[in-house]
């Protein structure tokens, strides 16, 4: 009976103090929205990474070079890496029992201009073994073959999007698109994918032999003045073989590039599971990070609540002295003045909750040029959200209660 006393007396002195209890509870709101709606893109951005590379498979190798006299990971970096890898590599890659494709690829960005329209994509130069490695599908026509690679064709297959952005509802195929002020034929279309790898889509794509790449568009050699490859996606016959797969491969490159016993290699073998377990880690790295900024609001919503606590204790002096005198404890001043913490911060968890759900799918209808973040508002965000919330009010509102409390009743009659 007493509990519910309380709970009346204290919704009785917040709406006593409308505007205030307003203000105070749009700290909590802003705090808890912050939180759920930046914890979510950090997750959201974190699933969409682990699709996309779900989506191309887990017997994925990929071979990229190195500069052997950079210092930990710089040598991976394009600032530092050297040109060390060839279509000969990938050719002898491709002899390996436990290998299935081989797909060597260069990627620039690139202008890709149609009729009156044009668009910025990504340009990989490879061979048909990277719709396989890769895992695409072909939405209509076909793609690149040994022929078009062999006699460096001027082909493109598109990714969907951009055979959209170019050329509207139209089959492109038979087109001619000009890249680079040359003229290429469209052969085939994507289909899509969905997904983005570095911040950009895997549909604004275009797909080029590697040879017609290195002699017409980007030339780039390596030490030894053949024509260099960025990259060698390598798909193995199962998971299972993935660590025998990646020891032939680097025997395979070591004994090609004539590294002696001991040196230090000019490329680097990772699995797509490296890959992501690295990137998961800087996901989840941001997305803690995402939170921690996000909690500054909450911090700053609780001092709120403590401010408008201590300030309401000196307004009901009087009345605490009143209640005192006709037998209140010192407990059920505290429960009182705790029990109004809390329901400010409830309240504005509750709507911290709606607000930051609302922000959440706002976000998901942004398109960031044909990429989309889809937020993850999941169970544990909105749990902790309200914990945290309900935490922050009865903190913020245990020393103003305690202060009430302690408060001499003859004192505080004469209060004023």
């Amino acid at each position: 009976m007493k509990l519910i006393n309380s709970f009346k007396i204290a919704i009785k002195s917040l709406f006593a103090n409308k505007l205030r209890s307003a203000l105070t509870v749009l700290g909590i709101v802003i705090g808890v929205a912050a939180v759920i709606s930046l914890v979510s893109v950090g997750r959201g951005a974190q699933a969409g990474i682990t699709s996309t590379f779900q989506q191309m498979g887990s017997n994925v190798i990929f071979v990229q070079p190195r500069n052997p006299d950079a210092p930990g990971m710089a040598g991976l970096s394009p600032a530092y890496a050297t040109a060390s890898l060839t279509l000969d590599d990938a050719e002898a890659i491709a002899d390996s029992h436990l290998v299935l494709e081989v797909a060597p690829t260069n990627e620039n960005f690139i202008e890709i201009v149609a009729d009156d329209e044009s668009v910025f994509g990504v340009m990989h130069g490879s061979t048909p073994g990277y719709q396989e490695a890769f895992s695409y599908s072909l939405a209509s026509g076909q793609f690149i073959s040994d022929r078009n690679v062999a006699r460096r064709d001027t082909v493109v297959v598109l990714g969907h999007s951009m055979a959209e952005d170019l050329f509207g509802s139209r089959d492109p195929t038979g087109q001619r698109i000009k890249i680079k002020e040359r003229w290429f034929t469209v052969i085939g279309v994507l289909e899509p994918k969905g997904g983005a790898f570095m911040g950009f889509s895997m549909d604004d794509i275009a797909v080029t032999p590697i040879t017609t790449y290195q002699t017409r568009l980007f030339t780039q050699r390596t030490t030894r003045g053949e024509d260099a490859v960025q990259s060698i996606a390598v798909q193995v016959s199962g998971s299972e073989v993935m660590d025998d797969a990646i020891e032939d491969i680097e025997t395979i490159l070591r004994k090609r590039h004539r590294i002696d016993p001991g040196d230090k290699d000019d490329f680097v073998v990772v699995s797509q599971e490296q890959i992501l377990g690295v990137f998961e880690q800087v996901t989840e790295v941001f997305t803690i990070f995402l939170g921690a900024v996000a909690g500054i609001s909450l911090l700053v919503g609780s001092i709120g609540i403590m401010n408008i606590m201590l300030v309401s204790v000196t307004e009901r002096t009087r009345e605490i002295g009143i209640r005192k005198a006709v037998g209140a404890k010192r407990r059920d001043i505290l429960l009182q003045f705790l029990l109004e913490a809390a329901m400010l911060s409830l309240g504005g968890g509750g709507i911290g909750i709606i607000v930051g759900w609302l922000v959440s799918k706002a976000i998901s209808l942004i398109d960031l040029g044909g990429m989309k973040i889809q937020p993850v508002v999941s169970p544990d965000i909105v749990v902790l959200a309200i914990v945290v919330s309900v935490f922050i009010g009865l903190l913020s509102g245990t020393y103003p209660a305690m202060r009430a409390a302690r408060l001499n009743p003859i004192d505080a009659l004469h209060y004023g």
